[in-house]
């Protein structure tokens, strides 16, 4: 078991966030040690437990997003519910919610609201375009924040539409820039003599810059060149050669060769040192310019081989490969299991009795091993008696008045 420190202890956040965003940047807080309470709808609760729901009331998908937090139910609709929110957000030190512009102002759960009642609280928030700008009142699901972000445009074979990545990534990354901001405000409180003003303490993150900060060079070569980027399916524009090739036993693997000294290498070991020597493949623009040449040689070399066997050969000469995992191959994989990627729990999969299940491990690793996990998604409503009677003294009866089981 990994007993490192954990470094938010003592950091108390409450969650308004619904589907992935809001709640991934809750679920890295609460991964690293924060007491993380979700604030969920009567009876129905996040959306997300019921995607890609195979069986039981609460899909993985849930189980894994808000692992390590507590589910309390409250109808904001109602002026019960936005009260008791504003009365556990004087225990709180983080607000981090996900509403369209405007709607915490129109419940009366503005920032400057929050300000007076706790002058030292982060309120952390994630839109589709930011709370500002002409788009700001927009609404945008993580699909359409890819594309606008930059990022749609370069997935896929050139000559087909745009495709998505199979995970919602535009959220995920979101999310982690919600978390690394909602920790940075809470660095600054503690260093800073005195309180911090309400708008440094207000983290904006917007879906589609999200994406766009994570697109490297896209913009500038624009404006510098000229240059629009291109779908090149499985390369990446500019880099070569890089790609996946087929071995003889039917799967693919992963070789980035595209390192000067590294490509000396490999086609020695691919057996052609003409292409080694070749004066045109010295450099990687070279080599990009006749990629299509050496994926060919490439492909041939690894059709002629099974993948264990091409895998072996590369990394023996210390050529950067990898297989295309699965989800089987990640489980039986000996690298995540010995940093504890892969942390096992008893839960409810709408079978007779609860099944064992591996989830992700926490990232970044800090002691040696993947921190445990403490919990996954917790069950709808499992800790509001807990939360309201511990931080706010109502009795049995009150929290029963409000409906909230």
């Amino acid at each position: 078991m990994n007993t490192a420190i954990r470094p938010l202890d003592g950091v108390r956040v409450l969650e308004l966030g619904n589907y992935v965003a809001a709640p991934t940047a809750g679920r890295i807080l609460g991964d690293f040690g924060a007491e993380v309470i979700k604030v969920e709808r009567p009876k129905t609760g996040d959306e997300l437990r019921n995607w890609r729901l195979y069986g039981g009331d609460t899909s993985m998908l849930y189980r894994t997003v808000n692992r390590n937090k507590k589910s309390i139910t409250l109808d904001l609709r109602t002026e019960a519910g936005r009260q008791i929110v504003l009365d556990l957000l004087r225990h709180c030190d983080v607000l981090l919610e996900n509403f369209r512009p405007g709607m915490l102002e129109k419940w009366g759960l503005g920032p400057e609201v929050l300000n007076g009642i706790n002058p030292d609280l982060v309120i952390t928030r994630i839109s589709a375009y930011g709370q500002t700008g002409p788009l700001s009142q927009r609404p945008g699901f993580a699909a359409v924040a890819e594309a606008v972000g930059g990022l749609r445009e370069l997935v896929g074979d050139p000559d087909r539409p745009p495709v998505r990545v199979g995970v919602s990534i535009g959220d995920s990354i979101a999310g982690i820039y919600a978390a690394f901001g909602t920790v940075m405000a809470l660095f600054q409180r503690e260093r800073r003599d005195g309180r911090v003003p309400l708008d440094q303490r207000i983290i904006d993150v917007a879906l589609n810059e999200s994406i766009l900060s994570v697109m490297e060079s896209l913009v500038p070569d624009y404006l510098a060149y000229g240059i629009n980027r291109e779908r090149v399916g499985g390369r990446m524009e500019g880099i070569a050669p890089s790609n996946a090739y087929p071995t003889s036993d039917g799967y693919s693997i992963i070789i980035g060769g595209n390192g000067d000294a590294i490509f000396q290498r490999y086609m020695q070991v691919i057996e052609r040192p003409d292409l080694a020597a070749d004066p045109e493949l010295q450099d990687n623009a070279g080599r990009w310019l006749r990629r299509e040449r050496l994926d060919a040689a490439i492909a041939e070399w690894t059709r002629a081989h099974t993948r264990d066997e091409a895998l072996q050969i590369l990394e023996a000469a210390a050529i950067p490969c990898g297989p295309i995992y699965t989800a089987a191959d990640i489980v039986a994989d000996e690298q995540y299991k010995a940093r504890n990627m892969i942390q096992t729990f008893r839960v409810d999969v709408g079978e007779p009795e609860p099944k064992e299940v591996g989830f992700p491990g926490i990232v970044p690793v800090i002691g040696g091993q993947s921190l445990n996990i403490r919990n996954v998604g917790p069950d709808l409503g499992e800790h509001t008696h807990e939360v309201l009677s511990g931080l706010l003294g109502m009795s049995e009866s009150d929290i029963a008045a409000l409906e909230v089981k």
